[in-house]
């Protein structure tokens, strides 16, 4: 199917259905089809805020996926995390429904406008949600698609030509997208268990950086060796965000050196739309954060503060623990880590277990399979064996217990992992707050 027959599928379909709903990408689409009045349907392992947003919006929800959740739709969009024997989309192929992944779907999208592509593989969620802060605040009404939650959601309609998107590496898929700029914020050694090794991920990112043609701009850091060895004999125009020097009384309201870097990458672009320095730079103190990016959640009965982080490479969880420490200074910290497939956790093993040095007090809880079949040569327990200050607990409910024994005033708790880890946090909070109701009708 070429990218016309793609873009008119999508645009003629009354009804799409969706495998894996609830994804923080293929959701964002799910979303804008529901605003064009389509009939949607999607289905997912399990239920979660996204699919409750979805269901309130209109969507069809199944909880697992069979082969009768497809009920003759115009077009199935599949998420790239799904395996090729899915049940669902096994029967879609035999009644030949035709079938777009999230990032073909995303492709097509991309063909229609301007596109801002953030990539790299960490920062690109918060500096999408940055840049598209900014384009919003210079009424250059673009349209959004970030890989996590703005508010209460990871889509925002634009009536413009703009569209500023995620472009995630995972299996190539940012090879689907017609970028005019990219950014490149780093790259590291991350799906492993895909690319076998960084020199592939950077051809990886070669080969998007080559879809830019002269008129294009490439947006990267020169103190990012993996970004920069990719740079050479490009088409495209090259703009070093490392060098770019923010007003001397610039700050963010977000915490870590890092985010000023993902804000420098955003003045690189917004620069390039002819947005005023100033304006810029207004816009980005006002920026508060993405849902799971060192989310501030709430503060417990025993006064301990609660945040939440999406961290899952060691790379991440050190500048989310670095950033922690220096924003709370001599604070006992408790990190509570959940790996995230068995593959990463067996390939990092190491580095992860050297992530966690700004952490007091560490607790480490099963591996999160997400998309994999269980490996017994790898376990939680394996990694917590190999950091002086952790402790492996397995269920949710004994690291509450653990917490409310262990934590007191101003400590502070982060809960750090792409699976569901954050329920840990919030199941916390709301019961305290429970207790506190019981405690008040009681009297």
């Amino acid at each position: 199917m070429n990218l016309t027959e793609a873009n008119n599928l999508i645009n003629l379909s009354k009804h799409i259905h969706f495998i894996g709903i609830g994804g923080i990408g293929i959701s964002a689409i799910a979303r804008m089809m529901l605003q064009e009045n389509k009939k949607v349907s999607g289905s997912d392992r399990e239920e979660s805020d996204i699919v409750n947003s979805l269901k309130k919006m209109g969507a069809k929800f199944y909880h697992g996926h069979k082969a009768g959740n497809i009920k003759n739709p115009d077009v199935v969009i599949y998420t790239p995390a799904i395996l090729k024997d899915n049940i669902e989309l096994k029967k879609a192929q035999r009644l030949k429904i035709p079938c777009l992944s999230y990032p073909e779907a995303l492709g097509v999208i991309s063909k229609n406008k301007y596109t801002v592509a953030i990539s790299g593989t960490h920062g690109k969620t918060t500096t999408t949600a940055m840049m598209g802060k900014i384009l919003k605040d210079s009424n250059l009404d673009p349209t959004i698609i970030v890989g996590s939650l703005v508010g209460n959601t990871n889509f925002i309609p634009g009536k413009s030509k703009y569209l500023v998107c995620e472009a995630c590496e995972y299996k190539k898929s940012f090879l689907n997208l017609h970028p005019n700029i990219i950014v490149i914020t780093n790259i590291d050694n991350d799906h492993l268990d895909y690319y076998g090794s960084l020199k592939n991920i950077q051809k990886a990112f070669r080969k998007f950086a080559d879809k830019l043609s002269e008129n294009d701009f490439l947006i990267f850091n020169s103190k990012d060796k993996n970004s920069l060895s990719i740079t050479k004999n490009l088409k495209c125009k090259l703009i070093d965000y490392s060098k770019i020097k923010p007003p001397k009384d610039f700050k963010l309201k977000i915490t870590g050196k890092h985010n000023i870097e993902n804000a420098k990458a955003a003045f690189a672009v917004a620069k390039i739309l002819n947005i005023p320095q100033q304006k810029i730079a207004e816009s980005l103190k006002t920026y508060s954060g993405v849902w799971r990016r060192f989310e501030y959640k709430g503060k417990t009965k025993n006064g301990a503060l609660v945040y939440d982080d999406y961290g899952h490479h060691p790379t991440e969880i050190k500048a989310t623990l670095k950033s922690a420490r220096e924003y709370f200074g001599d604070k006992k910290i408790f990190a509570v880590f959940q790996p995230h497939l068995y593959s990463r956790t067996k390939i990092l093993l190491n580095d992860l277990a050297k992530s966690f040095t700004d952490a007091d007090t560490v607790i480490i809880t099963d591996i999160y399979a997400a998309r994999e079949k269980k490996d017994k040569t790898i376990s939680a327990q394996k990694l917590a064996g190999k950091i002086p200050n952790a402790e492996y607990i397995s269920k949710f409910k004994d690291i509450e217990i653990y917490l409310k024994q262990n934590t007191g005033k101003n400590d502070v708790i982060i809960t750090i992992g792409a699976g569901d880890i954050y329920r840990v946090g919030e199941t916390f909070l709301r019961a305290n707050v429970q207790r506190e109701k019981v405690k008040k009708l009681l009297k």
